[in-house]
């Protein structure tokens, strides 16, 4: 018998805490790959893996040993893991009833072993793992290894936690940058005004004949031309800092990385994704906030719905006005749709999950996740769907 993993209470406050870190999965490698290289060498395994897990794909973001970057949240061991205050330890899996109709414990890999320690978020949620695993059953892990690979897992959060406090710091100096160029564009105006009557009254002798003003004028001058001289400065400033903080991230980009991430999920249901970008606006520079959360989930809940043949189109654009960017995102696939009903249980935050169109298991935190980072960024979403013909979901989200 196949066992299903038991959600836990707090899986959406968990989900919250993943999709918080803004996690990028396919720049991660590097960050951790000495990590996953030292998980194996420490424990003598084959493979080590570093992952982060949502509610529909286990992201393995490092990797020693095997060449795997994802995998359906369903098909994996380290699902069992989140559910783990310390540690999983599986001496057989092809022992365990879990994963008796699991491929990765037959040919051509044979997983015997597996050892996962819980990645865990600063509010102590479990929001990935780290694993260790071997095509040889092995007896119990020492303790003073598993206590070693604690000590990694610990380190992947705290390079995570690491690189957030830097965008932080980077995203307030952007503000307070901001805010320099906006004080110093108010003042050019009425300082620029003040030298100019200034020079007009200097240059008008017989009317201002008195010593006493002609000196009032020329103080007023010097200290409007400081002023306007340190206005200058502050925007000189504010470029430099600004040409060396932020990243570049554009739609070009968005759409590469939604084709790495999700074309493999597609083509392994046999379903077409095409992914396609208003080509006059794809390299116009884009704020990456939740980006990838929002139109990850929308993604996979489409493969998820839509029948091996299918079709998934997938539009990025923007509509630019003088001030202000919209993003547009549209998702379109031919699944089994969705009826008014259940679009307004979406749309209000109380939807219930079923299955996917060959039995992928839903856990219902999907569409109420991409809801919850949208109320987050002033967004909205708008859905249109017809049973048995599929469905679109249209969102706009708003960047000053």
């Amino acid at each position: 018998m196949q066992t299903t993993r038991t959600i836990p209470a707090n899986e959406p406050e968990r989900l919250a805490s993943l999709f918080e870190l803004d996690l990028d999965y396919t720049a991660l490698n590097d960050t951790f790959k000495d990590l996953s290289f030292l998980a194996a060498k420490i424990t003598g395994m084959e493979i080590s893996l570093i992952s982060f897990i949502d509610s529909y794909t286990q992201w393995i973001v490092s990797r020693f040993g095997l060449e795997i970057y994802q995998t359906p949240i369903d098909d994996t061991v380290c699902q069992f893991t989140l559910g783990e205050e310390d540690h999983l330890e599986i001496e057989d899996l092809s022992k365990d009833e879990r994963f008796f109709a699991k491929d990765f414990i037959g040919d051509p890999m044979n997983l015997k072993y597996y050892l996962g320690i819980p990645l865990k978020s600063s509010k102590g949620l479990n929001i990935g793992s780290l694993c260790v695993i071997d095509n040889k059953a092995h007896g119990k892990l020492s303790q003073e290894k598993i206590e070693q690979l604690k000590i990694i897992a610990r380190q992947i959060i705290a390079r995570i936690n690491d690189a957030n406090s830097i965008k932080s710091l980077q995203n307030r100096l952007r503000l307070q940058t901001d805010t320099y160029k906006k004080v110093a564009h108010d003042i050019r105006g009425p300082i620029a005004g003040i030298i100019g009557l200034a020079d007009m009254i200097a240059n008008d002798m017989d009317e201002y004949p008195k010593a006493e003003l002609q000196k009032i004028v020329g103080m007023m001058g010097k200290s409007s031309q400081s002023v306007l001289d340190l206005a200058d400065e502050i925007l000189r400033s504010s470029l430099d800092q600004l040409h060396c903080a932020p990243e570049v991230f554009n739609l070009r980009i968005f759409k590469e990385k939604l084709d790495k991430l999700y074309q493999p999920q597609a083509f392994n249901k046999q379903i077409n994704l095409d992914i396609e970008v208003n080509l006059a606006f794809e390299s116009v520079s884009i704020k990456k906030d939740k980006l990838m959360q929002i139109s990850g989930n929308l993604i996979s809940n489409a493969i998820k719905f839509t029948p091996s043949g299918g079709n998934i189109k997938v539009m990025l654009d923007l509509f630019l006005e003088t001030d202000n960017k919209t993003l547009i995102l549209e998702v379109h696939d031919s699944g089994t749709g969705i009826s008014q009903d259940a679009v307004d249980e979406i749309l209000n935050g109380i939807a219930e999950s079923s299955d996917g169109t060959i039995g992928e298991k839903g856990y219902g935190f999907g569409l109420p996740m991409v809801r919850k980072l949208l109320n987050e960024l002033n967004g909205e979403m708008r859905i249109e769907s017809k049973i048995g013909e599929g469905s679109s979901f249209h969102i706009r989200i708003p960047y000053i």
